[in-house]
């Protein structure tokens, strides 16, 4: 893949009609060897997040060795891609042959739930020509848990409610070599105290449950930066789970571990788009709603933004965006900041788009192609690079003392 200086030189050596991605293989690796590095346990991609073989690989070379996966499709390309990685399939619905297929085939030992009926199918499925019962399951009970400080909720989806838990563990429990609990706080959490109310419900049900555990799974829900949502150092993320985790009664040689998806691969990728048209403070671009920006369009996510051309010398001003398709609801409300004396041909860079970005892309209504070269330059925003001003205020720092 040939590799540019950053997205202006792009725009020069192509003047692309179709949008662009660029991909940063240096911030991707700089954000595995952070969680690899800090977070007090074991870090597994969520490969949902970003599918790319490209950016699975440059996770694996920089120390991620275990994968989320949550579909038999994802099973099958990280275990393609990355044939010695450890597979975990965290989503508590699946179909019986995707779990047989995921234990004999591809060499998957960890699932989570959150039913008894789900219980039921993983034993099954994972039984010998025999019948005999699989001996080496690792098996995570998702815990339903508050959204209330993430971005984006999941907390109406999976998860067994707390005063359900007991039961489910103490049957979980007969049928694994490991017993698990994992939740999730929903994406983009935006304070480290998500994990501490979550981990609390997790001291509940163990308690309830009165069962060994050997995993406390604390899911995803890392954030990155964007426009208008700038949260705390991760660090303090890490330290408040690890000491929340620290004081369960749990086994004495159990692991913590952590699904950062958005956190890993957000730095990734950024997107150009061309402007084919201004109205007012409109601008139709080459890509939206149902492309790369789905989040900027469905939760009016703010991406950051900025425009390439060095002839625009005005002030900035406030847009938004309509995408390509014929589709009214292709709209992104933004607001997104960009010189005020911007006009069609102008071109855009969409930058942090490297999580469910180009995952979520689509051909609908003919739209949908995109070249992707690499790019050297620093993403827009990042966690990782050392140079970020903390936020916060002294007095908002979380403590469990």
């Amino acid at each position: 893949m040939h590799q540019f200086p950053d997205a202006k030189a792009v725009v020069r050596a192509l003047a692309p009609d179709e949008p662009v991605i660029l991909n940063r293989p240096q911030a991707a690796a700089r954000a595995a060897r952070f969680f690899t590095s800090n977070f007090p346990g074991k870090s597994l991609y969520a490969v949902k997040a970003n599918p790319s073989p490209d950016l699975l690989q440059i996770l694996w070379d920089n120390g991620v060795t275990h994968y989320d996966v949550a579909s038999i499709a994802e099973v099958r390309l990280v275990r393609a891609t990355l044939p010695k990685a450890t597979l975990c399939f965290m989503h508590p619905v699946k179909t019986a042959r995707a779990i047989a297929e995921a234990y004999h085939t591809h060499g998957v030992r960890t699932f989570s739930l959150d039913t008894i009926e789900e219980l039921e199918k993983i034993v099954l499925a994972c039984c010998d020509e025999a019948g005999n019962p699989a001996e080496d399951l690792s098996l995570c009970v998702r815990l339903r848990v508050s959204s209330e400080f993430s971005e984006l909720s999941l907390a109406s989806k999976f998860g067994v409610d707390l005063a359900d838990a007991a039961p489910l563990l103490q049957a979980t429990r007969q049928h694994c070599d490991a017993l698990g609990i994992c939740f999730h706080v929903g994406s983009q959490a935006m304070t480290p105290f998500a994990y501490v109310q979550a981990l609390e419900r997790v001291r509940a049900a163990i308690v309830d449950a009165s069962v060994t555990v050997d995993i406390i799974d604390v899911g995803g829900g890392f954030p990155s930066s964007y426009p208008g949502m700038e949260p705390p150092p991760l660090e303090d993320y890490f330290d408040v789970i690890f000491r929340a985790s620290e004081s369960l009664p749990i086994s004495y040689s159990s692991e913590l571990w952590c699904e950062p998806g958005r956190a890993l691969c957000a730095e990734y990728s950024s997107l150009i788009v061309k402007v084919e048209k201004r109205r007012g403070d409109e601008l139709y671009i080459n890509d939206g709603a149902y492309g790369a920006l789905y989040d900027a369009a469905h939760v009016e996510w703010r991406f950051p933004v900025n425009a390439l051309e060095d002839d625009l010398i005005e002030g900035t001003a406030e847009f938004s965006f309509y995408g390509p398709t014929c589709d009214d609801a292709d709209f992104m409300k933004g607001p997104f900041m960009l010189p005020s004396d911007i006009q069609a041909g102008d071109y855009i860079e969409i930058g942090m788009l490297g999580a469910y970005g180009a995952a979520m892309k689509t051909a609908f209504n003919g739209f949908g192609a995109a070249e992707a070269f690499e790019v050297a330059d620093e993403p827009m925003e990042s966690l990782y690079r050392g140079d970020r001003v903390d936020p916060r205020s002294s007095d908002n720092v979380v403590s469990l003392r």
